[in-house]
């Protein structure tokens, strides 16, 4: 790494990170070659990492459980191209949602926000938890389905919102927890689904395919979503209780004050002023939107990187990926799924937690570019792979390890570009670009996060895409 500025000093102290930022300021795009303290109080780290996980259960569960909404969806010309649905209304409702909770951050409490968002997702899991007792026709289920991802997709934007805020005002260490716990949640629900999905295949009379589309019993997967959905929702209430406890602390009001009494403040004044012409209020909104926009262009290129990272992603996983059945015939498909979304968990995982070690993270954001636009090259692996086609064609790529290990590539590297992207983008020691404004953390936090669901929302409609070149097919009926 190249040496651009002298070494920052910050220590934790009360759980509050208080950081002393050197006034030499690099130059062009520099690594840094100190070693930022990555500790923090573990106490607050532990809980911003139960709140990441909690901002992505949603999400995971959704794309996890797909073997349980394909049983149900069995005979049902909606099934082939259910995951694509789902990936693209979850995604578009997060763009939706998110855009408008960050225009309209400094008008609600972070605290409300996360907490009714948090309430609300444990309630519509729970829902979902019911739903695996019941036996609906295929179309309404089709639909209630896409209707839970919609309201779930606007939870995990207004709870995101506040969580990417308060983590980038923490500091780096609350930060890099937060996008470790989005993975980890992944990887507990994977690891659930794939020893339910054991349980739910034992005593078969052999691990060969038992479930395809004229099998519309699908009992293995309705118990193993029974099982990850409750598991799902205990979690849940078990973070809503962490974050009431965190907001009793002290140091959250000390480090949060700024964000909670702008919004009394504007309550005060809007109730002083309510009687008055609403031009103030329309110029104020004008301003708020000005401040967002010049943020979205000072950080241009860490903004294009996080979401490049995921438009790649959600253009062949779960939507393609799922389709990749295995080589070897005496592998259960179920079992063999739910080991892919292991795989991919788990090497998401790694990658956010590679960037807890100073000395492997990038600060640059060009080389950040450069490695988000390298993984455009899993997009052709994958199509090598054994996938699921209406032509039989021998797959170029026809080892399930060979495969697995490339899913396990495409998990790390979304994990450690995508926490290189969030770490770089609100970080004054760092980036340049924000000129030491504390006041644009919080922004520049919560505009990169809208970019990563942008990113989602792409991908996901890209796995049509995809899917119609290898098909040869209507993308949105097969």
């Amino acid at each position: 790494m190249n040496i651009h500025a002298s070494a920052i000093s910050s220590d934790v102290g009360g759980g509050m990170s208080r950081s002393r930022i050197s006034t030499e300021v690099d130059h062009d795009d520099p690594d840094i070659s100190h070693s930022p303290d990555m500790h923090g109080d573990a106490r607050i780290r532990w809980v911003y990492f139960m709140l990441g996980a909690a901002t992505l259960l949603s999400w995971n569960a959704m794309i996890n459980a797909n073997p349980f909404f394909m049983s149900r969806l069995s005979g049902s010309p909606l099934r082939t191209s259910f995951s694509s649905y789902l990936s693209s209304v979850f995604t578009a409702s997060n763009v939706i949602t998110l855009g408008y909770a960050i225009m309209t951050s400094k008008q609600s409490s972070p605290y409300r926000r996360a907490f009714w968002s948090t309430a609300l997702t444990s309630a519509v899991v729970t829902i979902l938890f019911l739903t695996t007792f019941l036996h609906p026709s295929p179309v309404p289920f089709f639909y209630f389905i896409m209707i839970s991802a919609f309201c779930l997709s606007g939870c995990a934007s207004y709870l995101s919102n506040s969580v990417f805020a308060g983590a980038a005002l923490f500091g780096a260490p609350y930060m890099q927890s937060m996008m470790s716990g989005q993975a980890a949640i992944a990887v507990a629900v994977s690891s659930v689904q794939v020893i339910s999905s054991a349980i739910s295949i034992w005593g078969t009379n052999s691990l060969a395919p038992a479930f395809n589309d004229t099998d519309p019993d699908g009992k293995a997967e309705e118990k193993s979503a029974r099982i990850f959905f409750g598991i799902s929702a205990l979690y849940m209430f078990a973070t809503l209780l962490a974050y009431r406890w965190l907001a009793s602390l002290p140091v959250y009001a000390t480090t949060m004050g700024a964000l909670e009494d702008n919004v009394k403040a504007r309550v005060v004044s809007d109730e002083v002023d309510e009687q008055q012409p609403l031009l103030p209020a329309a110029l104020s909104s004008a301003a708020e939107g000005n401040h967002i926009f010049r943020i979205l262009q000072k950080n241009l290129i860490y903004n294009f990187s996080v979401g490049f990272v995921f438009t790649v992603t959600l253009a062949v996983y779960p939507a393609i990926t799922v389709t990749i059945k295995p080589t070897n015939p005496n592998t259960h498909p179920l079992l063999f799924s739910a080991v892919h979304f292991l795989v991919f968990s788990s090497g998401d995982f790694v990658g956010r937690y590679m960037c807890s070690f100073p000395q492997v993270i990038i600060w640059s954001a060009r080389r950040v570019l450069a490695l988000s636009l390298l993984r455009t090259l899993f997009i052709p692996a994958f199509l090598l792979c054994n996938v699921e086609l209406s032509l039989h064609v021998t797959p170029f790529i026809s080892s399930d390890l060979v495969y697995m290990l490339l899913l396990g590539a495409l998990g790390v590297s979304n994990g450690y570009v995508s926490t290189l992207c969030m770490l770089g983008a609100p970080s004054l020691e760092h980036n340049r670009r924000l000129k030491g404004r504390k006041e644009d953390v919080d922004v520049a936090s919560t505009v990169a996060a809208f970019c990563l669901i942008v990113g989602l929302a792409v991908g996901g409609f890209a796995s049509f895409g995809v899917r119609a070149i290898i098909c040869n097919c209507d993308p949105f009926t097969s």
